[in-house]
């Protein structure tokens, strides 16, 4: 029995180094992605969404590296890691339902996209809200639950703990849900293939379910799972880490022309900007309507 545990170290050590070397590569190509979302691809609705994912992703791999780090220079890991880097994952698992759903609903309800339903710079207003949100959403639980340098308080934390499992579930079947109708009716129930964005986040939902459920997991059943799975948060965190690096890859293989070397601002543009007249039932999208 004793030599089943003693592997526990071993495995935790190879998935801490691999999250290392993955959160290194996603960092670089988060960093591209912004550039390029930011500054050189013109902005409209969806891809809106997009830049701030590729924030929260960046963000949430530079804290995953310096704690890593951190954890090589002292020996040991900060009491911080968790509640910080899993601050950012939320961010960015809401801003990734979001858009699933705005897609849905664009692609679904063609009307939903004019101007009376959808005003102006309704995606800015939205990412800035969630970010505003989650914050709170994440630190009062893990304030109350003794995930941060103060104690832990047994009714307060199951008050706040629960709130939080029925939001992060919510927003979870809010993306998986949402992408898959859009991958069954994008390639089975229509006649015409589904626009760029709906292909994203069809391909975002199934990362999310393979690769960001296991942290929501076991940000729900922390205790328990740290009793009886000792190498699971650090596989969940391999896992989440392959997720947020994998989303510039996913972007350049959707933009790409095969047998076509081309730059990687055309790449990406071709992936990530959107048509001025994209056909949505004869309804067009405005590309300064964010």
């Amino acid at each position: 029995m004793l030599s089943i545990f003693n592997i526990w170290g071993p495995v935790n050590s190879a998935l801490f180094y691999l999250s290392l070397a993955v959160s290194l590569a996603g960092l670089g190509g988060n960093a591209l992605l912004l550039w390029h979302l930011g500054l050189h691809i013109k902005k409209g609705p969806f891809n809106v969404y997009l830049l701030h994912l590729a924030a929260a992703d960046f963000l949430f791999l530079s804290c995953q590296v310096g704690f890593s780090i951190a954890k090589m220079a002292a020996g040991y890991e900060d009491t911080l890691h968790f509640p910080v880097i899993f601050l950012w994952f939320a961010a960015g698992l809401w801003l990734l339902a979001t858009f699933t759903v705005d897609c849905f609903l664009t692609y679904m309800l063609p009307s939903y996209c004019s101007p009376a339903c959808r005003p102006r710079y309704t995606s800015v207003v939205v990412c800035l809200l969630i970010w505003a949100l989650t914050m709170p959403a994440v630190l009062l639980p893990a304030n109350a639950c003794g995930l941060l340098y103060n104690g832990m308080s047994l009714l307060v934390c199951f008050k706040y703990h629960w709130i939080s499992v029925v939001w992060l579930v919510v927003l979870t079947s809010m993306a998986c849900v949402g992408s898959m109708i859009l991958l069954i009716c994008g390639n089975c129930c229509s006649l015409q293939p589904p626009p760029k964005f709906c292909k994203v986040a069809q391909c975002s939902g199934i990362l999310l379910f393979f690769c960001r459920l296991p942290m929501v997991v076991y940000w729900c059943l922390r205790p328990v799972i740290a009793f009886l799975f000792p190498f699971f948060f650090p596989l969940a965190t391999l896992l989440a880490c392959i997720d947020s690096s994998a989303k510039p890859l996913l972007y350049y293989m959707k933009g790409r022309q095969l047998g076509k070397k081309e730059p990687l601002q055309v790449v990406l543009n071709r992936a990530l900007g959107e048509e001025s007249q994209s056909r949505l039932g004869g309804l067009s999208l405005p590309m300064s309507q964010v």
